[in-house]
């Protein structure tokens, strides 16, 4: 087994502590720092071969610390800061928790789905006003959801929405048809698939090639019935758009996770949009955070420490 040290940076979510619990019971001999101060770790990194830690935790200092560095472990699906850094060297190997987060991003799509089109806003502000007011109340039932996106998330997300009775479309750039989907649009076509959602839902990730994916043409294709969902990446998304659309009521309403900038600013008028719901930055976190991630982390650091780097799992091409 392997003698270098292996940082763990914790979150609240995901804390030191409770990791180091687990880690030391399945591997008595590891070398571990684990602790919730980056800074701290950063002063220790000299010697590490291997950091695990949240995406938002690396920088280009952290990795210059670590001159030793072989193995990055994410704990969130998306690496893409991590690959941005310029200190990242090339022989440095990067691996995700994909394939954990489907629960957490798919209730919280389930939540915003129904609050808009129940209109939750206005249910709650009857209830502070202590008006008994009534309408008919929309269903999900007979609904067709548009997933852009269809990586493993969406592959969690779509058999929850079939249980709702909806129909379900993906958006992808891969032929297969994966189940829980009724059928498949090529990116090219994310117009056309685009209007013929009730609900637009993006979970597709953030590269050059999705740069604003959803643009003012396919949020044109839309009907005015249909809702956005974005529980993506800000980058995939035209948010002036986005606001002309809610504004002309050529859409529903959306309801939004992520954003160009975040935290999204206090003065930014999708705060004050109607007809958006805003969560912040909530999709992928959970009370069990740790519980979903570990297996993931403990298979590849087992690999790691027995030489067989090569055989971890959510390996990032680069």
């Amino acid at each position: 087994m392997s003698s270098g040290k292996i940082i763990y940076i914790g979150a609240p979510e995901a804390p030191a502590e409770a990791f180091a619990q687990r880690a030391r019971a399945d591997f008595p001999e590891l070398n571990l720092l684990a602790t919730n101060d980056r800074l701290a770790a950063q002063a220790q990194a000299d010697d590490a071969v291997g950091i695990i830690g949240h995406h938002f935790q690396f920088d280009e200092a952290l990795l210059q610390h670590a001159p030793q560095l072989q193995w990055i472990q994410s704990l969130t699906t998306g690496t893409d800061a991590i690959l941005k850094l310029k200190a990242l060297q090339p022989e440095v190997r990067v691996t995700s928790t994909r394939g954990m987060h489907g629960p957490q991003m798919s209730e919280l799509v389930f939540m915003h789905m129904l609050a808009l089109t129940r209109n939750l806003p206005r249910i709650l502000a009857n209830q502070a006003a202590g008006q008994w007011e009534r309408w008919p109340q929309p269903l999900l039932w007979g609904k067709t959801a548009v997933i852009v996106g269809v990586g493993a998330i969406a592959e969690d997300m779509a058999p929850r929405m079939k249980a709702f009775g909806m129909t379900v479309v993906g958006v992808s750039n891969s032929p297969r048809v994966p189940a829980g989907f009724d059928g498949m649009f090529n990116r090219a076509d994310l117009a056309k698939a685009a209007a013929q959602a009730d609900y637009l839902v993006l979970v597709v990730p953030h590269s050059p090639e999705t740069e604003n994916l959803v643009n003012a043409e396919v949020i044109a294709a839309m009907r005015p019935e249909a809702f956005l969902i974005n529980v993506a990446r800000g980058g995939v998304l035209d948010e002036d758009a986005l606001l002309q659309a809610l504004r002309a009521r050529h859409i529903a309403g959306a309801a939004l996770d992520v954003f160009r900038q975040q935290p999204l600013p206090s003065d930014h008028p999708l705060w004050r949009e109607p007809r958006v719901l805003i969560s912040p930055l909530i999709g992928g976190m959970s009370n069990v955070y740790l519980e979903q991630a570990y297996p993931i982390v403990r298979d590849n650091l087992r690999r790691f420490l027995t030489g067989r780097a090569a055989e971890m799992v959510n390996l990032v091409a680069r």
